[in-house]
């Protein structure tokens, strides 16, 4: 495994981190957590992203209950959370005042099992509070030493811009992650999130690296029984017929290069410098496996022109 600076923060990150996103506290058992958990760290893992939306809750006490199960030591470990989306019906539990960011990492805490969050996400932009308010929650909870470095999850590049120049104004610690959606298919971000986070020094931890599994080959030849593409419309729309060819075309190149799928399309993401981690999900310790062998992966400059070449063709 190789790891990479968080942006320009002294920390270091492992390339391929394991996210509890439609996984653990709800889709699997403790025993599976354990054990993919378990086999990602084995394997040099070291960052572990969670948030308190993630099966409202039960996904924070999952992997906490796996890392006490495993004896892990706490300071091995890079553990996130994230606030902002409804955690109950009570108006004040949602968004990023500093109520809830207050109480809520509190309650991460709690189920976690630990003393302090490595990062914290505002897990999308709150256009209903102040950008000085959620600057200065973030810092203070810095200061009392319950969050490390605190960032942003799915925001504009103009929201990240306001809020590190608030930061600057407020002479507060600065937002110094970033978490959008990055892969082959979902691009967006290359025109101004990469960018503004390479300018101001943000490290970019991206989500959905393979597609929701589209980019693992795993529906090249339809859907498979099971599968969350039988029910999640998010990977139904990655589904045409325009996509999967191209998603085939790629798994043949994976293939002539001597890797898999996955690990080519990981690989792809952490082509750029602007990435510090690439985020995957597992449901068994065979994912875990296969996607960590990504770090070792190197596409030279034939291989990621071939690459380019497939996704631009629009007749694929």
């Amino acid at each position: 495994m190789k790891y990479r600076r968080l942006g320009k923060a002294g920390i270091k990150v492992s390339e391929i981190s394991l996210g509890a996103w439609l996984t653990f506290g709800k889709a699997v058992d403790d025993e599976i957590t354990r054990a993919c958990i378990a086999a990602a760290v084995e394997h040099g893992v070291n960052f572990l992203d969670i948030a308190d939306i993630y099966a409202r809750g039960e996904a924070e006490k999952a992997v906490g209950r796996a890392i006490r199960a495993l004896g892990l030591r706490r300071q091995d470990l890079v553990i996130s959370s994230k606030v902002f989306w409804p955690m109950s019906d009570n108006i004040n539990d949602r968004g990023l005042s500093r109520k809830h960011i207050m109480e809520s990492v509190e309650q991460s805490l709690r189920r976690i099992g630990t003393d302090y969050l490595d990062l914290y996400f505002c897990h999308r932009f709150d256009p209903e509070t102040p950008i000085e308010e959620v600057v200065r929650a973030m810092d203070d909870l810095i200061h009392q030493g319950k969050v490390l470095y605190w960032g942003t999850s799915v925001w504009s590049a103009a929201q990240i811009e306001a809020a590190v120049g608030t930061a600057k104004v407020l002479n507060a610690y600065l937002p110094q992650v970033e978490q959008p959606r990055y892969n082959m298919l979902h691009r967006e971000i290359e025109a101004e999130v990469m960018p503004t986070a390479a300018r101001h020094g943000i490290g970019l931890v991206v989500w959905s690296p393979l597609a929701q599994g589209v980019l693992t080959g795993k529906y090249n030849d339809g859907i498979p029984e099971g599968s969350r593409a039988t029910y999640s419309d998010w990977i139904k729309a990655d589904l045409t017929e325009e996509k999967l060819a191209k998603v085939r075309r790629l798994t043949a190149l994976a293939q002539e290069l001597g890797t898999t799928m996955a690990q080519l399309a990981l690989a792809w993401v952490l082509r750029r410098p602007e990435i510090s981690s690439a985020i995957t999900g597992a449901t068994k310790v065979a994912h875990v496996l296969d996607n960590v062998r990504a770090s070792d992966v190197v596409l030279d400059e034939a291989a990621l022109a071939q690459i380019e070449a497939i996704l631009a063709d629009e007749t694929a």
